[in-house]
């Protein structure tokens, strides 16, 4: 772990070394921008086995320079197919304009990782407060072990429940009534199965599963989560409410919930579930931003502003939520960069220096929120489909759906430009 003083000074510092985080800081070392990412774990982190990356996120890749690197760890998709196991159909869904993939989370992690100078990246640091120094109205940052961090910008890319977020004064995420397990299940001799992401619908329960390569599958179940689902989880593992987080410690128990959850889908399903690589495993209460808060709430404070999960965390039914952490990265720094570019903010006025960060962040706000906004709106549409609601609620949803998203898949159109 690399040594941080009990109180230093950065010039940008990025909390959190998720996709997004990692993203940025390659994003602003490609316009020769110097970074500090403080990551809570002791390693890389990759929750969620897997990632979708629709055309949109390959041109953000693009511009970070690592689009070729992961195109060879993943083979393009070909198709899509809903099957509905309580009826006994299926539907063909046309695939998307545009390239397709789903990559290994740990890949790109550690590709975007892998990207950076060394010494960007400092394991072990957990934030517990924000706050500004009543001074210079720079940002500090007090770690959880006692040390303090003065930043001269600092972007917060911690995820749905995000310190920085909560400074900033954005409203608490809200919970669709939905819980998602996640793994990967590798098959030595090969799967095959077609190139094609396939999701099954019975009882309620959704099950997706995209080949990434020829012997690796990802995998998601997304269960509703009744009171009796929530009881059987937390009772069995003898945890409460707040410690849901921990389930994921309990990869054996996962599989053994979900076998119970998904009985009656087709044995290949069953067997490859109970196949997964445990390490892959994760389970999550799916999250989101209402789209109302995103419209009115204040992303900047200051030199102060968030980008990923920590603006817009979104359901997964669009299999948008990291490829806008992308976009978001691009966006920051080019307007960053337009700003700042040659400046040195540790040695700059003060007063200029705020003012030049101001409107750069202004800009990326300003260029960000209505793309979020029209994704979170369209994920927020759909998730309410997918959840227990009254026949009036889900005809509202269809109407709203069929006027603002004639074309469903229009989003993966959407281009960040360049860096």
């Amino acid at each position: 772990m690399d040594e941080i003083g009990r109180e230093e000074e950065h010039e940008i510092v990025i909390v959190g070394g998720g996709i997004c985080g990692l993203a940025t800081a390659l994003a602003l070392h490609r316009k020769g921008m110097k970074s500090l990412v403080l990551e809570r774990s002791e390693r890389l982190r990759a929750n969620g086995a897997a990632i979708g990356i629709q055309a949109n996120g390959w041109r953000a890749l693009h511009q970070l320079g690592i689009d070729s690197i992961l195109r060879q760890t993943a083979l393009p998709l070909q198709g899509a197919r809903d099957v509905w196991l309580d009826k006994g159909s299926s539907k063909e869904i046309p695939l998307v304009t545009g390239e397709s993939r789903c990559v290994k989370r740990t890949d790109l992690i550690n590709t975007l990782a892998g990207e950076l100078p060394p010494g960007t990246i400092h394991f072990g640091c957990e934030i517990a407060s924000v706050k500004l120094d009543h001074l210079t109205s720079c940002p500090i940052l007090q770690l959880h072990d006692g040390r303090s961090i003065v930043a001269k910008v600092l972007i917060g890319c911690d995820g749905a429940k995000s310190v920085v977020a909560d400074f900033l004064g954005i409203k608490p995420t809200k919970e669709f009534a939905f819980s998602a397990v996640r793994g990967l299940t590798n098959h030595p001799n090969g799967h095959g199965f077609a190139h094609e992401f396939v999701r099954m619908r019975k009882n309620n329960i959704l099950i997706g599963r995209v080949p990434i390569d020829d012997k690796i599958v990802y995998w998601f179940v997304s269960l509703r989560l009744t009171p009796e689902k929530i009881v059987y989880w937390f009772v069995s593992l003898r945890l409460t409410p707040e410690d849901h987080a921990k389930i994921s410690q309990h990869p054996k128990h996962i599989i053994e919930s979900t076998l119970k959850s998904i009985r009656g889908f087709p044995n290949e399903i069953m067997q490859m579930i109970e196949s997964s690589e445990l390490e892959s495993l994760s389970f999550t209460h799916l999250r989101y931003r209402a789209p109302w808060d995103l419209l009115l709430g204040n992303f900047r404070k200051g030199t102060i502003t968030v980008a990923g999960d920590s603006m817009h965390v979104m359901g997964p039914f669009l299999g948008q939520g990291g490829s806008a952490g992308l976009e978001d990265a691009i966006v920051l720094a080019r307007c960053l960069s337009q700003k700042l570019g040659g400046v040195d903010l540790i040695t700059s006025e003060s007063e200029i220096m705020m003012r030049k960060v101001g409107e750069a962040m202004d800009q990326y706000v300003e260029e960000r929120r209505m793309r979020v906004l029209w994704l979170s709106t369209q994920t927020y549409l759909t998730g309410l489909l997918l959840q227990p609601s009254s026949l009036l609620v889900k005809f509202a949803c269809i109407v709203f759906m069929v006027v603002l998203f004639r074309n469903p898949a229009h989003h993966t159109r959407y281009d960040c430009g360049q860096l």
